[in-house]
C-alpha cells in the first residue's frame, strides 16, 4: 500500500517571509521603473516638439524657395 506523504514539522520560531535586502531591491526596482517611465514620457514630449519645429522650418524653406522661383519666373517671362 501507498503511505501518505509526510508533512514537514512546523518551525519553532517564526521566520520572516522576506529578507530585508529583497524588500530594498523591490523598492529600487520600482523606483527605477517609475524613473524610466517618466524619462520615456519626457522624451515623447520633446520628440513631438522637435517634429513640429522641423515641420515649421521645412514649410518656411518651401515658401522661400517657391517665392524666389516665382520671382525668377516673373523676371524671365516679364509677367
Amino acid at each position: 500500500m501507498v503511505e501518505p506523504a509526510s508533512r514537514p514539522a512546523p518551525l519553532e520560531e517564526e521566520a520572516p517571509s522576506l529578507d530585508p535586502s529583497a524588500i530594498e531591491r523591490a523598492y529600487r526596482r520600482e523606483r527605477s521603473r517609475r524613473h524610466v517611465r517618466s524619462v520615456r514620457h519626457e522624451d515623447a514630449r520633446s520628440s513631438n516638439a522637435r517634429f513640429f519645429v522641423v515641420l515649421a522650418v521645412l514649410l518656411f524653406l518651401t515658401v522661400v524657395i517657391a517665392l524666389s522661383a516665382l520671382r525668377v519666373i516673373q523676371e524671365t517671362f516679364g509677367i
